[in-house]
């Protein structure tokens, strides 16, 4: 019979992030500049070190990870897998659960495992100040920690709703000593702008992009950190995939379906993309492994959104990606709690999911809650309201196992935990939540300004 906890020691911590590129069936295609040709490395120089460069445009599949990383992942990794028996149970499920769980990080989630990835190139680099942004402020947090690590002053543009919502992770980030804005700011151009149309904007990821790279461009002392998205980010995160494989061989059982919320994309890659590779290798194991990503109808980038070159950001400071996208000007509703609130997704996971490789599906806000208290008060973990997405998938397939009598195992990463989200619970409890699915003709109207290039 299976263990409930699967640990492994720190011999087991990954020596090196796996690059799915090098697997897949077609390579990925350039970023483009706004002349609408593909630009080269030197491109990203001003604001981002040459080492990771080198790793966003690579296509070896093992990059080494240097011992300096290896060694602050030891306070908080391998991290642990869990079977979900109690959560089994209640379903009366006959699936087998499992999830990670990377709440154990300081930062309690999952980007840490890139922020300090990225604080230790930018040190060695020389820079001594990075600017990013965030939305629900894990990511915001987890660099502010690295920062510390390193030796870097961190400024955050937080999207201003979350900034509202969210007062402990701005606290977080204080603590590490990092500085942060409300998300349309002050303090930069792009944000002046925002505010003169409107004073009351909730903000967006897409908008607090376009404040941290103007902040990075136009200091040269200072380079941009992103959470998500880019192609060196997702690898950084494959060690999650890569320590689960080990816990699943120590307990004799191989996935069917791996699931992961996803809003940028980098959690949803460090899951699946290990696992990606074992079915691009031919291992029988992998013949029907399901790799699926669970993003909110209230921002459905994979599954209502357009395959087509977009920009990263708000303002078109972002180099062109080749992405599903909502339209670079989409302004997420305020009502969605949870932080997947991003307009497009990973170049890497959009052309997986565009080639039918992954799946892609789109849950409801208050389903997912529903989702997140069964497993708080069946697994005891309280999730983060992204993390919930994931949950929700995973209990739509273990009742579809119920309902055909078929005992697969499901994987999912529980990528946070939800301690400063308690407010959001709040709302779901008392009713204030609701259900929204963005609409269509708002949908169609962003994707009319799609840059017309490719």
């Amino acid at each position: 019979m299976p263990q409930t906890k699967i640990l492994l020691d720190e011999s087991d911590i990954p020596t090196h992030w796996y690059n799915v590129v090098a697997d897949m069936p077609n390579k990925p295609a350039p970023p483009l500049g706004p002349d609408g040709k593909p630009i080269g490395p030197e491109a990203l120089a001003p604001i981002f070190p040459m080492a990771l460069i080198e790793q966003e445009v690579s296509a070896e599949r093992w990059i080494p990870i240097p011992e300096p990383v290896r060694e602050a992942y030891r306070l908080y990794r391998p991290s642990p897998m869990f079977r979900a028996r109690r959560l089994e149970q209640m379903l009366g499920t006959p699936a087998h659960i499992y999830y990670k769980y990377e709440g154990v990080s300081p930062a309690g989630s999952h980007k840490v495992n890139t922020s300090i990835a990225q604080a230790y190139y930018n040190a060695q680099a020389g820079i001594h100040r990075l600017a990013t942004e965030t939305g629900a402020g894990q990511w915001g947090s987890s660099l502010a920690l690295a920062g510390q690590m390193f030796g870097i002053d961190v400024r955050v543009f937080m999207v201003k709703v979350s900034y509202d919502q969210k007062p402990f992770r701005r606290s977080m980030m204080h603590t590490w000593g990092a500085e942060v804005f409300a998300s349309p700011s002050p303090h930069t151009a792009t944000g002046r702008r925002a505010l003169e149309v409107d004073p009351d904007s909730p903000g967006s990821l897409g908008m607090a992009i376009s404040e941290a790279v103007e902040e990075a461009a136009s200091r040269p002392d200072t380079n941009y950190a992103l959470g998500s998205v880019l192609n060196h980010v997702c690898h950084h995160q494959t060690i999650i995939g890569q320590e689960a494989k080990k816990q699943f061989e120590k307990v004799g059982e191989y996935p069917d379906v791996v699931i992961a919320c996803c809003g940028g994309g980098s959690n949803f890659a460090g899951a699946a993309f290990p696992f990606l590779a074992d079915k691009a290798a031919g291992d029988p194991k992998a013949k029907n492994l399901r790799l699926v990503a669970a993003e909110p109808t209230s921002c459905p980038t994979l599954t209502r959104g357009h395959y087509a070159y977009d920009f990263g950001d708000s303002v078109g400071l972002t180099p062109l990606m080749l992405m599903y996208t909502l339209g670079h000007d989409f302004m997420p509703p305020s009502i969605h709690a949870g932080g997947l609130r991003y307009h497009g997704d990973s170049p890497l996971v959009s052309q997986l999911y565009h080639e039918k490789l992954i799946e892609a599906v789109a849950v409801p806000q208050l389903a997912t809650f529903e989702a997140g208290v069964a497993f708080a008060r069946t697994e005891g973990i309280i999730p983060a309201p992204e993390s919930c997405h994931a949950i929700r998938a995973c209990i739509d397939e273990a009742m579809q196992c119920k309902a055909s009598g078929e005992p697969k195992v499901l994987f999912f990463n529980l990528s946070g935990h939800g301690h400063f989200d308690m407010a959001s619970y709040d709302k779901y409890f008392s009713g204030q939540l609701e259900d929204y699915a963005y609409p269509a003709a708002a949908i169609d109207e962003a994707l009319h300004h799609l840059p017309k290039v490719g």
